[in-house]
């Protein structure tokens, strides 16, 4: 959609650095989360900055027939490319949809190999495909970068540039912090596609994520994945949209749906690799125990969750609101947070939400409260945490209380939902300042 050119996504600036190397660029994610705008954007880009002219782009949407049938053959490509190499220095190829070719990581690396003055820019709408079909064929070839739909400041950036520009400030004006804890219920309810969050109307919201979750289960789980039960899938959709947060029984589940284990690993699998759903795994220092316990599952974005039960209400009347809390606080670490992201429960029933953990060793334990907090107080499982593994900071998301306290040697935070992607990245900036 043209809209989407209006806002630049936070993935943009690491990806066009990445456009000036030979390797291929790989982006991923989930249908209609912007990729062929992304794609667009960059080659505008290359455009502007004198890096590329008009024709040394081609463009190739394989969910097209006709671009399909003119780039599967490999060794016609190979003719077309020296062709257009001919008359230009240097050639960009954009390709969307790459994982509807038959090999594509073979038809790929075939090219690279060939050492041609090609620079490949692609996307894929399915992991399990990317990963099984060109991350081992590309290794040392191709760097993946993910696009999430809108986080909740891309999608204020949206709705309204000035906000974006203050909402990280303390002691806003009740005028702009009204403004901008109605823009953040709406998102917590309607979530970050980028059709979803232009939309005028929450009926029109509502039509368009029925539109990308059935164009998803006709081209991706139908026709793609080669799923034959439609509709026990989407059965299981809804079954996991009402356990987000919880623990996943897939025993329970299979003989709720009376489908057979396998069938259940099958479908949730699908779910995982395109995109839909993410599944948390415990803390553990011991990494074999971890393997051995359930996961916690949620929906990448909250939008998707909320049709796949069909409930809509608004957040501070949502019978759901405390998982819509945690749902979103998940699908933001996913955008935000570079480490490792699992759930804390222990056999006495300690337990915290979430525990991030960096590739350097830092360790944050995380809570998520549905409620208006009027002091600071952690809860016994946070508390038990801390006491165990020393972490030096500790993070409790809540819906009205921004204080700092100190539980023996950890800094406990109390942030507000619509700010913690500010936190995730002050954090991760402290992280990088000290190595």
């Amino acid at each position: 959609m043209n809209n989407q050119k209006l806002i630049e996504r936070e993935i943009f600036k690491s990806i066009k650095k990445h456009l000036l190397k030979k390797e291929v660029t790989v982006i991923v994610g989930a249908r209609q989360t912007g990729k062929t705008t992304l794609l667009n954007q960059l080659a505008d880009w290359l455009v502007k900055s004198g890096k590329a002219k008009q024709a040394q782009i081609k463009f190739f949407n394989l969910d097209l027939i006709t671009d399909l049938e003119g780039i599967k053959d490999q060794g016609n490509f190979v003719k077309f490319l020296k062709e257009e190499t001919v008359k230009e220095k240097f050639l960009f190829v954009f390709i969307d949809e790459i994982q509807r070719l038959e090999s594509p990581g073979r038809f790929l690396k075939g090219i690279y190999d060939l050492n041609m003055p090609v620079k490949f820019v692609i996307t894929g709408s399915s992991s399990l495909e990317i990963k099984s079909k060109i991350f081992e064929s590309l290794t040392g070839r191709k760097r993946i970068f993910q696009l999430w739909p809108f986080s909740f400041f891309e999608s204020l950036s949206w709705q309204d540039r000035g906000l974006l520009d203050i909402v990280s400030k303390k002691d806003l004006s009740t005028i702009n912090q009204k403004k901008i804890q109605d823009f953040f219920y709406d998102f917590v309810i309607f979530g970050g596609y980028p059709r979803v969050v232009s939309a005028e109307s929450k009926d029109e919201k509502i039509k368009i994520l029925n539109e990308i979750y059935s164009s998803y289960i006709e081209k991706d789980i139908v026709g793609f994945m080669n799923i034959k039960n439609p509709f026990t899938f989407s059965k299981l959709a809804a079954l996991l949209g009402d356990q987000i947060g919880n623990l996943l029984n897939l025993k329970e589940i299979s003989n709720t749906l009376a489908i057979n284990f396998r069938t259940t690993e099958n479908y949730l699998s699908a779910l995982e690799n395109t995109f839909v759903i993410n599944l948390a795994r415990p803390y553990f220092t011991n990494s074999r125990k971890e393997l051995t316990k359930m996961p916690k599952v949620y929906f990448i974005d909250n939008g998707l969750r909320n049709l796949s039960v069909k409930y809509f209400a608004d957040f501070l009347n949502n019978r759901d609101k405390g998982k819509l809390l945690e749902n979103f606080v998940l699908s933001s670490l996913l955008k935000e947070w570079n480490g490792t992201i699992n759930y804390w429960r222990t056999k006495d029933k300690n337990e915290v939400d979430f525990v991030l953990k960096d590739y350097y060793g830092h360790t944050i334990p995380l809570e998520v409260k549905a409620a208006e907090m009027r002091k600071a107080e952690a809860g016994k499982g946070l508390k038990s945490f801390i006491e165990r593994y020393k972490p030096q900071k500790a993070l409790v998301v809540n819906l009205s209380l921004e204080e700092d306290i100190k539980i023996k040697n950890t800094i406990v935070q109390y942030v507000l939902p619509y700010k913690i992607e500010s936190v995730f990245k002050d954090i991760s900036r402290r992280i990088n300042d000290k190595l």
